[in-house]
């Protein structure tokens, strides 16, 4: 079984590493009708971002 000749560096091992961390996850509820929505958008459910109405939405009855 071959060995290897030198040990890796910190920065190659990190780089190999750089993918193994935990993902941040993307979704938060919203302030005015507590669904899930990307964070940084308009809610798609009410229309609204940061407390106002930015866009129209049309209600399902």
């Amino acid at each position: 079984m071959p060995n290897p000749k030198r040990r890796h560096s910190h920065s190659r091992r990190g780089k190999r590493r750089a993918h193994d961390f935990l993902k941040v996850s993307l979704f938060e509820d919203c302030p005015k009708c507590h669904e899930k929505k990307l964070s940084h958008h308009a809610c798609k459910k009410c229309g609204y971002y940061k407390g106002r109405l930015v866009i129209a939405v049309k209600e399902a009855k």
